[in-house]
């Protein structure tokens, strides 16, 4: 079994190389994770990195999964000090971050996002709802013949009209990211599975045989209908445009930056709209969030400098710079409790 290695022991083992010589530690932050949060986390590090004296932090885009499996892999200046989340940690992440060393975690919620589905503003203009979007993307879906026998089917629906006698007739392409995405894991679980349950008998299976209910509601089929296209959400409103009869799926940000290409399908009924989203109102909502090393800080210069930014009222409140990103804020209370618990350095 690894050992844990305390905040006050990481200082060396960050310090120390594998050679005779000592190289110093990094002098700048080095942040993974989500490609929703990835351009709230890049405006916040050019920021800092003109306003303070620090070098700006290093940010990459590799995706929620991915990220948090760099970030688990260990202590010292060869790991990455931050990862970018837009779904909460799992426990089997914890326990991954524990077995190597990486003990105490600080985690932020930044702010809220929602889902959105999209297309090309010259493209055709329809609502959807969730059953319309599980009955689209999923793998296997209820018999048509008689939606309520019991019988599950591989996916028929090859076009939206198919799904649903209102849409129009065009081929279902739905462009969205891979199983490594956090976008891709709230998608499956608030959009697939919300429109997979409003079918009492596959409902019922949830308390039945959880695992069975999971595989149906959360399986995306693999036939051409939806297509893995990275974890680059900028691709994806380029291919947009080129494709006008295709969708999207990527974080509301990225519709609010490209609206004037770009428009959002509303869901049961609701825009995604920042009022929609920060109210709760907009179906496919969720939390985006970073989780920081407590052993790095103090260590890597900047980490509680940066930390403290990323937490300001100037960087996530109202009138924060991140909301005219499209970044929806936390309500006051929870935003002051979260700023104060990253100033007291509060681990997870």
């Amino acid at each position: 079994m690894k050992k844990t290695l305390t905040t006050a022991s990481v200082a060396a083992v960050l310090l120390m190389a594998g050679s005779a010589h000592a190289q110093s530690a990094r002098d700048s932050i080095f942040i993974v994770g989500s490609s929703t949060v990835y351009p709230f986390t890049t405006v916040v590090a050019e920021n800092f990195g003109r306003s303070t004296a620090f070098k700006t932090p290093k940010v990459e885009s590799t995706g929620s999964g991915g990220g948090l499996k760099l970030f688990c892999a260990g202590v010292g200046v060869e790991h990455p000090d931050i990862t970018n989340a837009s779904r909460a940690i799992k426990s089997s992440e914890v326990e991954l971050c524990k077995s190597n060393g990486v003990a105490e975690i600080i985690e932020v919620k930044v702010g809220f996002d929602g889902i959105v589905m999209s297309n090309s503003k010259a493209g055709p203009s329809y609502d959807l709802s969730l059953r319309d979007v599980w009955l689209a993307l999923a793998a296997e879906v209820p018999d048509p013949a008689n939606p309520d026998s019991g019988k599950l089917v591989k996916n028929p629906y090859m076009t939206w009209k198919q799904v649903n006698a209102a849409l129009p007739d065009i081929k279902i392409e739905v462009l969205g990211p891979p199983p490594t995405s956090g976008t891709r894991d709230a998608f499956v679980e608030l959009a697939m599975e919300g429109g997979c349950k409003t079918y009492p008998w596959i409902a019922a299976m949830k308390s039945a045989d959880k695992n069975a209910y999971k595989a149906v509601c959360h399986t995306v089929r693999e036939d051409g209908g939806y297509v893995e296209a990275g974890e680059n959400d900028n691709l994806i409103v380029q291919k947009l445009q080129a494709n006008p009869q295709a969708l999207g799926i990527f974080g509301f940000s990225f519709l609010d930056q490209n609206s004037d290409v770009l428009k959002g399908k509303a869901i049961n009924g609701v825009s995604p709209t920042f009022e929609a989203i920060a109210d709760g109102s907009y179906p496919i909502s969720r939390s985006l969030f970073f989780y920081a090393k407590k052993a790095h800080v103090g260590v890597i210069p900047g980490m509680r400098e940066f930390l403290a930014e990323f937490t300001s009222d100037k960087a996530v409140g109202p009138e924060g710079y991140l909301v005219d990103r499209g970044l929806i804020p936390l309500p006051e209370a929870d935003r002051k409790a979260v700023a104060n618990r990253v100033k007291n350095l509060e681990a997870m």
